[in-house]
């Protein structure tokens, strides 16, 4: 017969083994694998030497892969050496150099410039160019007043938008005020985050000025966003 005394003390043992903490389970337990490094950038998005101002190099793991620069079949084989293919929709742009090859770079399309589109010419380019801001994006904003086109604009440097450099399309004899330029943050390079023009990599808008064809035809396709998603953009 079990006394209350013995009782008392069966329960005590109870709860200090309810409280102890139990032993692991070795054969249950996961080896933690940490995720790979990402892939070294390609030389070519090192920091550029020999320029007014500084251009550093594209850190890894920001930029994915498919928005790298690279030689691509041409996508437009009768087109002439110089033609340049923008597909907002796919965020990439194609410089046509031969019947057979182009070389393809990632870009950021305009948030709510998706629907211009159509055939413009390469006026001209400019090396770190000033922002003259229009007045149609001045009556948006018009904390951007001092830089209009009265006011001189914005010098140009590191903090300028239009970065390194930039191409002027004109149609008609008229400028579209549409730019393919540089000054794109890396973590924003596929997304649409301009307001209206093309946005590149400096490395890469600085090796597509030096491609570039003085009025060579640029062909924007119309964008393929659905209307739900570019009214968000």
């Amino acid at each position: 017969m079990m006394t209350r005394r013995a009782f008392a003390a069966l329960g005590g043992a109870a709860a200090l083994a309810a409280c102890a903490r139990p032993e692991a389970d070795v054969s249950r337990s996961e080896t933690f694998v940490a995720p790979p490094p990402p892939p070294p950038m390609p030389d070519c998005y090192g920091a550029v030497a020999g320029e007014p101002y500084p251009v550093p190099a594209v850190p890894a793991g920001i930029v994915p892969p498919d928005l790298w620069r690279r030689e691509v079949a041409n996508p437009l084989p009768g087109a002439a050496r110089g033609t340049i293919l923008v597909d907002p929709g796919e965020a990439v742009l194609h410089f046509v150099e031969g019947p057979d090859r182009a070389i393809r770079y990632g870009v950021s399309p305009g948030r709510d410039g998706f629907a211009w589109s159509g055939t413009a010419r390469l006026q001209f380019g400019r090396e770190w160019p000033r922002w003259n801001v229009p007045d149609t994006m001045i009556a948006r904003q018009p904390e951007l007043e001092p830089y209009s086109v009265a006011n001189g604009g914005m010098d140009p440097g590191p903090g300028n938008p239009l970065g390194a450099r930039a191409l002027y399309l004109f149609r008609n004899g008229e400028d579209t005020l549409y730019r393919i330029h540089g000054g794109c943050e890396p973590r924003y390079l596929g997304q649409a985050v301009s307001s209206g023009c093309i946005r590149m990599l400096d490395q890469d808008v600085i090796d597509l000025y030096d491609r570039s064809v003085h009025g060579a035809d640029v062909i924007v396709l119309p964008s393929m966003l659905p209307e739900s998603l570019a009214a968000v953009y």
